[in-house]
């Protein structure tokens, strides 16, 4: 989305809170993102001082989920989902929402196929492999 500036993403998310919580125009992305945010009261108090927001470090070993990396998440499905690609998400998402009348339930569970598929082929050292990606999602469908 933003390249691998962790700094320049952070910003851009504050930047974008910001905009939002003062009625400024916010561009599609931007939309998305300040739509994100929204769904996460949990985060707007970080994205609401740019110093903690820069700054802290988000260590699995300390307990805490890292904001940016869920919300993150949460953009990367929506992009999916709008261009339908890995070709089929679309549907396995409406699926997903029907079952658990909710939408944001449905994300986060495709998250969790999302963020096994971006670790395995880290771990691998090979591109992210679409197909185990929703062989994974379809299997939420049929639990």
């Amino acid at each position: 989305m933003f390249g691998n500036d962790r700094n320049q993403l952070r910003q851009y998310f504050v930047d974008v809170w910001h905009k939002a919580q003062n009625d400024v125009a916010l561009e599609p992305l931007e939309k998305m993102v300040a739509d994100t945010i929204q769904l996460h009261p949990e985060y707007q108090t970080t994205l609401s001082d740019p110093d903690k927001a820069l700054g802290k470090e988000y260590l699995p070993e300390s307990g805490e989920s890292n904001p940016f990396m869920h919300m993150g998440m949460h953009i990367a499905i929506h992009e999916q989902l709008n261009a339908n690609r890995p070709a089929g998400i679309r549907a396995i998402y409406q699926q997903l929402c029907a079952r658990h009348g909710d939408a944001h339930e449905a994300e986060h569970q495709m998250m969790e196929c999302l963020a096994e598929m971006m670790w395995q082929a880290q771990r691998q050292g090979k591109a992210p492999d679409d197909s185990l990606y929703l062989t994974a999602l379809k299997q939420l469908v049929t639990e």
